[in-house]
């Protein structure tokens, strides 16, 4: 008896390796999971692979559809990709209607909208959410985070396990997908939007991402992917030091110089960004990370750093602070 597609069985071990990588993460599955599906061919092929794993591990499987708004007809679209995952002997399906709003642009928009209306839509505090995103789109995100300057973390990619965020498919190139779907016999919908060349990532996807295969003689989107991992790996590890930085450095609303002092800058400054966070600070740049960290390193007696929402963070006493700039003491924000 011949088993099931090569391109279908990869999916599903995919899926069956992310549940398993959970549970040895200390990150029960618990008896439910829900798929995000917009009916194209990712997030399809990671619907049939996950009802087929997780009803065999008896788990509930939900069905999560986002109906952005963006484009006449999308209301049609969507009840078709529900339908197909009631045929696909789904537990629970839900259309979730969104807003798309507010600055950035419409991609950010539209993502910021999608990721609050799946997160309120998990069926239950534990269950994980599984995104249909590709190694190729692992690879348009490493390359983004490359062309914009915006440091480790960006070009680490995403993370297959974030919970309540599940991405089994990182490791799976689109073309897998595809294949996967016509083993179904399912025909996914394809979103104009994706060939839409308004868009970054289209452009990369259509003109970028090609051209450097071109010219690399192929393996440009396994070898970013690649990169992604291994960066993940160093910055968990930097992390793990930055925590126990700011457990020796923190206390209060302060942060203790001395301990900041002898630490490595890669270090101090995920310290630094933790503890900025953590005072209410929003949309920290780079150059601003690197000012407060000059109070640390290349500390001359200088004023504050201006930050947004009205903060200054400083130094005084040998602890750094951060206050409403009416009130922060000493100095000129700089």
């Amino acid at each position: 008896m011949a088993g099931p597609d090569p391109a279908l069985a990869a999916v599903r071990t995919a899926v069956r390796r992310l549940l398993d990588d959970a549970e040895a993460a200390g990150h029960p599955v618990g008896e439910a999971i829900a798929v995000a599906c917009s009916g194209g061919a990712d997030s399809l092929a990671l619907a049939a692979a996950t009802e087929h794993v997780a009803h065999r591990r008896g788990m509930a499987v939900h069905g999560l559809v986002v109906d952005h708004r963006l484009q006449p007809g999308s209301a049609e679209v969507v009840e078709c990709a529900a339908a197909r995952l009631r045929a696909f002997n789904f537990d629970a399906v839900r259309v979730l209607p969104v807003t798309v709003d507010g600055p950035g642009g419409t991609e950010a928009a539209a993502r910021r909208a999608r990721y609050a209306a799946l997160r309120a839509a998990q069926p239950a505090p534990d269950a994980l959410i599984l995104l249909g995103h590709t190694l190729d789109d692992q690879a348009e995100t490493v390359l983004l985070g490359l062309g914009r300057g915006s440091g480790p973390r960006s070009i680490a990619g995403m993370r297959p396990l974030d919970p309540p965020w599940g991405r089994p498919l990182l490791d799976i190139p689109r073309a897998v997908t595809e294949a996967a779907c016509r083993a179904l016999g399912v025909e996914p919908w394809s979103d104009p939007h994706n060939a839409d060349p308004r868009f970054v990532r289209v452009r990369l996807r259509a003109e970028v991402l090609p051209l450097l295969e071109e010219v690399l003689q192929g393996g440009v989107a396994e070898a970013l992917a690649r990169t992604a991992a291994q960066l993940r790996e160093d910055s968990d590890a930097l992390d793990a030091l930055a925590d126990e930085l700011f457990a020796r450095a923190g206390a209060g609303a302060d942060l203790a110089v001395a301990p900041l002092e002898s630490a490595p800058a890669a270090v101090r400054r995920r310290t630094l960004r933790r503890w900025l966070a953590g005072r209410g600070v929003r949309d920290l740049t780079d150059a601003q990370l690197r000012a407060v960290d000059a109070l640390v390193g290349r500390w001359r007696g200088q004023g504050g750093v201006w930050l947004a929402g009205g903060l200054v963070a400083g130094r005084a006493h040998g602890r750094l602070t951060v206050n409403p700039m009416e009130s922060a003491p000493g100095g000129n924000p700089a």
